[in-house]
């Protein structure tokens, strides 16, 4: 695959606001699978801050604290200046993915064709055809 377009530091995913959590996948890596057809596949460590404070949550090692987030909105979805995803949710839980020195830690997958990655050291690179109006 040829490498997609860089994105801008701080870029709005608008492609997740308003979608509903419907499943979340467990394995190597975990897949939260949105209303709408879009998936956020997060490879590296996590962090959740809801009601019960922080809960740090592993690919290979999940807390039961991510199944708190079915059923709940995305009020805004972010990739930061570094390289890391947050995403907000309607009820005031926030997910936060860093960007890992050595390999990808998250992907954002939609309709279309779009494609968001975190490449290593927090780079990030998109591709499909509808991925510019999507992060603008």
């Amino acid at each position: 695959m040829e490498r997609g377009a860089n994105v801008p530091s701080m870029s709005p995913l608008r492609l997740l606001t308003g979608h509903e959590l419907e499943f979340i996948r467990l394995g190597h890596a975990i897949v939260l699978g949105f209303s709408g057809d879009r998936h956020v596949i997060i490879e590296a460590p996590a962090h959740l801050d809801g009601p019960d404070g922080r809960v740090d949550i592993e690919p290979d090692d999940p807390s039961d604290a991510i199944g708190t987030l079915l059923g709940d909105v995305v009020r805004e979805a972010r990739a930061g200046e570094a390289g890391e995803l947050r995403i907000s949710f309607v009820s005031g839980a926030e997910l936060l993915v860093d960007a890992d020195a050595f390999a990808e830690s998250w992907a954002v997958a939609g309709p279309d064709g779009f494609l968001i990655v975190c490449l290593a050291r927090g780079e990030l690179a998109m591709w499909g055809a509808a991925s510019g109006e999507l992060c603008r």
